[in-house]
């Protein structure tokens, strides 16, 4: 039986996660589980970060990464650390997955805010609804939107301002 793999790959804003993660997607076989498709979700019903907004995402993705897990699931799920999810959450949701048998494989990518503005207005974000205005970014940021606890150590660090995605997408395969 194949292992089965959570790679777990996050980031701020614009950093590359979708894309990287759609690269590794088509590279590998393994299905990427975008975190915009719950988002967009909880959406529909709620606004960004309301209570109810929040509880259906971190119960979506819960049952994700269960289900997964118990169906011996490979998967990649991109993740942006911002001050609306429960710190606890990301942990449980690796730890679910483990304690199923699965390999966590954290993946943290790197860019300077000064490319994240330039970025950030992309059409390819436009598509999921995705934050696209750097001046928003500048506040949310210095509100303290993106506050959130260091994760666990990174089997990989890549700065995406020096690699192209599909160098991004070779460094994670190779620290598979």
């Amino acid at each position: 039986m194949k292992p089965m793999n959570l790679i777990f790959i996050h980031g701020p804003a614009a950093a590359g996660k979708y894309t990287i993660g759609k690269i590794l997607s088509e590279e590998t076989g393994i299905p990427l589980f975008h975190n915009h498709l719950v988002v967009d979700v909880a959406m529909s019903l709620f606004n960004f970060g309301e209570d109810g907004f929040n509880a259906i995402r971190a119960t979506a993705w819960r049952v994700c990464i269960e289900e997964a897990a118990k169906a011996h699931k490979s998967l990649i799920f991109t993740f942006n650390p911002e001050a609306t999810v429960e710190p606890s959450l990301i942990q449980d949701l690796l730890e679910t997955y483990s304690s199923n048998g699965g390999v966590v494989t954290i993946v943290e990518l790197k860019c300077s805010d000064d490319v994240i503005r330039e970025r950030i207005g992309n059409e390819s974000r436009q598509k999921f609804g995705k934050l696209t205005d750097a001046s928003a970014f500048t506040a949310i940021k210095q509100q303290g939107g993106f506050d959130f606890p260091k994760l666990a150590k990174a089997a990989v660090t890549i700065d995406t301002e020096h690699h192209t995605p599909h160098e991004a997408a070779r460094l994670i395969g190779e620290a598979l």
